[in-house]
């Protein structure tokens, strides 16, 4: 009876054995993961980045800064359509460049 009640023991002790290892490889693994995610995660982590705003205002700017980018790469797109000279080309972007921030301070009021 003590040899069986032995034999189960250790046959007991040998699946926690196991089953701790596996733990183990599964908590290294997941350690190493992250890591390497880790970094990742944090750039592009939405939730309690430094610096962004996230209030009503700072939505309405952001929307803001996208159409004026929006608006700028469409009259490069249509100056790179509908000229072939390279000059007028760089012309239209080097003015856009120049008349961007003129114009969003004239159309866009930023003050609260």
């Amino acid at each position: 009876m003590s040899r069986e009640r032995a034999r189960r023991r250790a046959e007991h002790e040998q699946a926690k054995a196991d089953a701790a290892a596996e733990r183990a490889r599964r908590e290294e693994r997941a350690q190493r993961r992250d890591a390497a995610v880790g970094p990742l995660r944090a750039l592009f982590s939405r939730r309690g980045r430094a610096g962004v705003a996230q209030g009503s205002l700072a939505r309405r700017r952001r929307g803001q800064n996208a159409v004026v980018a929006v608006l700028f790469l469409i009259v490069q797109v249509v100056a790179w359509l509908l000229s072939s000279d390279w000059w007028v080309r760089f012309g239209v972007l080097a003015l856009s460049v120049l008349a961007v921030p003129v114009l969003v301070t004239l159309t866009l009021d930023r003050r609260p």
